[in-house]
C-alpha cells in the first residue's frame, strides 16, 4: 500500500502495527509442546537474485496434545484442550521463526520451547506392563519441558502464473531436534511399585532426565500468492524413519496479509492451523521413556520481512 504523504504512512503504519503486536504478545502467550520451517510467507523474489530477503516471525501455537507418555516404564493417556494447557504453562514460552530467501534457495530456522506442568487434568494413567508398573492410582501429575529446534533448507523446482496467482512449489530438507524433560507424579497405593521411583511429599515421582533426539525431515511446501500482499503456504513433512523418532509427521496451512510497509520493512499478520505427530521410544521395561502425542491447533504471528 503506497500512502500520499510520508508523514501519513508512518502514522499509519505504526498504528497498524500497535494492534498487531498487541494480537501477537496475547498470541504468544499461548502454550506450544512443538515447527519449524511452517511459517515462511510467501514472497517474490527480487528483481535481482543477488540480494538476500529476510524475515523473522515470532508466533504462537495455541494447541491440543493428544497420545500417550511413557516414564520409566509408566504409561499416562493425555488428551488436554488448549484452555488446560494455557491454566498450565509453567513458565514463559517462546516460538520464532527466521527465513534468509535468494531467488530459489531459501534457508530457515524454527525454534519451540514450552514448559508445562499438567497437573492431574487431561491425563489419566495406564500400566502398559502391571508386572513391572503396577496398577496405578487416578491421582497422576505430567510436567513436560520441551524444547523443538529446527533448520533446514527449501529449494524452488516449479512455478507458474494463473488467474489465481502464482504459484511455486519448493522441495525441503532438514533436521528437527527434541528435547524433553518430563516428570510422571504417581500417588501411592498398595500395588504400585515404587523400587525405582523417587518419593516426594507422599507421592512417587519418576523423572526422565534429560531426553534428546534429532529427527531428518523431508517434504514439500506450496507458496501461493492470493493478490498484493496476501499469501498461502501449505506445507507437509515427514521425518524420524528410525533415525531419532520412529516417525513424524507435521501439516501446516498459513495465510498472510500485509499490514503496512516502511522503509523497506514489510508487517504481515500471519494465520493459520498446524498438526505435528511423533512417535518416539528408547530402553524398555523400568527405562522406557515414550512420547507418541499429536499436538495441533491455530497458529498466529507477525512476521517482519526486509
Amino acid at each position: 500500500m503506497v500512502w500520499p504523504e510520508e508523514g501519513i504512512m508512518k502514522s499509519q503504519c505504526l498504528s497498524a502495527s500497535g494492534g498487531a503486536i498487541a494480537l501477537l504478545l496475547a498470541s504468544t502467550a499461548l502454550p506450544c509442546v512443538a515447527r519449524s520451517g511452517d511459517l515462511a510467507t510467501v514472497t517474490e523474489p527480487p528483481a535481482s537474485n543477488s540480494r538476500w530477503q529476510l524475515s523473522a516471525t515470532p508466533y504462537g501455537w495455541f494447541t491440543w496434545l493428544k497420545g500417550d507418555q511413557t516414564v520409566k516404564g509408566r504409561t499416562v493417556d493425555v488428551d488436554v484442550n488448549p484452555i488446560e494447557l494455557l491454566e498450565h504453562l509453567d513458565g514463559v514460552p517462546f516460538m520464532g521463526y527466521m527465513e534468509a530467501r535468494k531467488g530459489r534457495l531459501a534457508f530457515y530456522g524454527d525454534i519451540v520451547y514450552a514448559p508445562l506442568n499438567l497437573g492431574t487434568d487431561g491425563v489419566r494413567s495406564r500400566s502398559i506392563n502391571p508386572a513391572i508398573s503396577g496398577t496405578l492410582s487416578a491421582s497422576v501429575g505430567l510436567s513436560i519441558d520441551q524444547t523443538i529446534v529446527e533448520a533446514g533448507g527449501t529449494y524452488e523446482v516449479a512455478k507458474w502464473q494463473s488467474s489465481a496467482g502464482t504459484t511455486a512449489i519448493d522441495i525441503l530438507a532438514g533436521a528437527r531436534y527434541w528435547h524433553q524433560e518430563a516428570d510422571l507424579r504417581l500417588s501411592l497405593n498398595g500395588s504400585l511399585d515404587i523400587a525405582d521411583l523417587s518419593l516426594v511429599r507422599g507421592a512417587a515421582l519418576a523423572r526422565s532426565g534429560g531426553v534428546d533426539w534429532v529427527d531428518p525431515v523431508v517434504g514439500t511446501v506450496m507458496r501461493h500468492n492470493l493478490g498484493p500482499g496476501q499469501d498461502l503456504v501449505l506445507r507437509g513433512d515427514i521425518g524420524g524413519f528410525g533415525a531419532g523418532s520412529k516417525f513424524s509427521w507435521n501439516v501446516l496451512a498459513a495465510y498472510s496479509f500485509e499490514i503496512c510497509s516502511e522503509g523497506g520493512v514489510t508487517y504481515s499478520g500471519v494465520l493459520g492451523y498446524r498438526l505435528l505427530d511423533v512417535d518416539y521410544e528408547k530402553g524398555s521395561g523400568r527405562t522406557k521413556y515414550e512420547y507418541d502425542v499429536l499436538q495441533h491447533g491455530p497458529i498466529s504471528g507477525l512476521s517482519v520481512a526486509f
